[in-house]
């Protein structure tokens, strides 16, 4: 480094993977690419990213996005976690290895605590069943809304979902019925996260899902590279769903985000603040919208737009900011299915005071990333429970 660190902006492209992992094909992910088989669908144009090295990681799209001098520092990462899910995505970037997978509900939830939760709640439900969630309020949106039960779906991840209109059900109401389920969903009937999925119904009846989206999880069971910057004074500024990730564990302050371009603005807000620490965000719209949505062409516009904004971050910056992009999974918009796909996440970064042009390569986990902002932070007084920092490189 050149010069001092005294804060970290990471940004979390969600799902926005960069090739399979050895162990792909244990979870039906074998040749899965998020970033590649978009540019094989649309013609990327996204020059910030592409000159800070985007295109120099190993393997990234087949090498068709380099550039012959990149200015940052790039390099890939592999997942030690079990699973291919946000919480443990976003966990093991923060120094958190989870070894046994959350339980996932491929049948539907057992009847019993549907039961339990629909005698809690007051309502009925409908669906209990693996389902796309634009899909799922389409073919059940007709009867929630004549009945006033709630849609609950799953997916190949950790997830009870919860949908409803907010005319038939007010989106506070839909909030406590999420806050019921997560206590329900603990020990036999453990779950990762409870999201509430709210949306609206056009004039032209189209249901469109709102940005009021809330997310539900478990607790971290150790310490993470938030908790061990905020016990030491520091700020941990949220942004988008990251204090619900993390159950607000860490966090010192935060912010939801309604888009991308939202959680850029407020990401913008945040470096504007004076404070020492870390701003954690979370662009969730590259998953929700085109990865789930298999939708290549879209994904690849949004990957454009956030680059055009990106130039406005870097402008934001002070000498003693590092900003770190990464992912947190895959979401190959032509793979099979609807759910993550099990990939390398990248890492992209930059800051006044660190080198230019280097290759991290291929690092051993996610939990690098954590260690290395924790140790850059806390001047090498403390350590995440996993991760090996690569401060040394920059």
């Amino acid at each position: 480094m050149k010069g001092s660190i005294n804060r970290a902006i990471i940004i979390v492209l969600d799902s926005l993977g960069v090739g399979e992992l050895p162990d792909s094909d244990r979870y039906g992910d074998k040749g899965t690419d998020t970033l590649g088989h978009i540019l094989d669908n649309y013609p990327l144009n996204i020059p910030n990213l592409k000159r800070l090295g985007i295109g120099n990681i190993s393997g990234a799209a087949g090498g068709r996005l380099s550039v012959p001098d990149p200015e940052g520092v790039y390099g890939k990462f592999m997942e030690q976690s079990a699973g291919k899910d946000t919480i443990t995505g976003h966990w093991e970037i923060a120094g958190l290895k989870t070894s046994e997978p959350f339980k996932t509900y491929h049948n539907g939830f057992p009847q019993e605590l549907m039961d339990e939760f629909s005698r809690q709640i007051g309502r009925g439900y409908l669906g209990n069943c693996v389902a796309s969630g634009t899909e799922i309020i389409e073919e059940l949106g007709d009867e929630h809304e004549r009945t006033g039960k709630v849609i609950v779906y799953t997916s190949a991840d950790s997830v009870f979902q919860i949908a409803a209109n907010t005319a038939v059900v007010p989106l506070e109401e839909l909030y406590r019925i999420c806050e019921t389920a997560r206590k329900l969903l603990v020990g036999d009937y453990s779950c990762g996260r409870v999201i509430a999925r709210p949306y609206i119904k056009g004039e032209d009846g189209k249901r469109v899902r709102t940005a009021d989206r809330r997310d539900y999880a478990v607790s971290p069971p150790q310490k993470t590279m938030l908790d061990i910057l905020s016990e030491c004074g520091q700020e941990v500024y949220a942004i988008g769903k990251i204090s619900d990730i993390f159950n607000g564990q860490g966090v010192t302050a935060s912010v939801h985000t309604e888009s991308n371009d939202d959680g850029v603005t407020k990401t913008i807000e945040a470096i504007n603040k004076d404070f020492k620490g870390l701003i954690f965000t979370n662009l969730v719209d590259f998953d929700s919208k085109y990865g789930h949505r298999r939708d290549p062409v879209g994904y690849g516009q949004a990957i454009e737009a956030y680059d055009r904004r990106l130039p406005e971050i870097i402008s934001a910056m002070r000498d003693d900011d590092i900003l770190i992009m990464c992912s947190d999974h895959g979401n190959d918009p032509v793979h099979t299915g609807f759910d993550h796909t099990r990939e390398h996440i990248f890492g992209l970064m930059t800051g006044t005071n660190i080198n230019r042009g280097v290759d991290l390569g291929t690092r051993d986990s996610f939990a690098d990333i954590g260690a290395t902002v924790t140790d850059v932070l806390t001047g090498g007084r403390q350590a995440t429970p996993t991760g090996k920092s690569f401060a040394d490189l920059l």
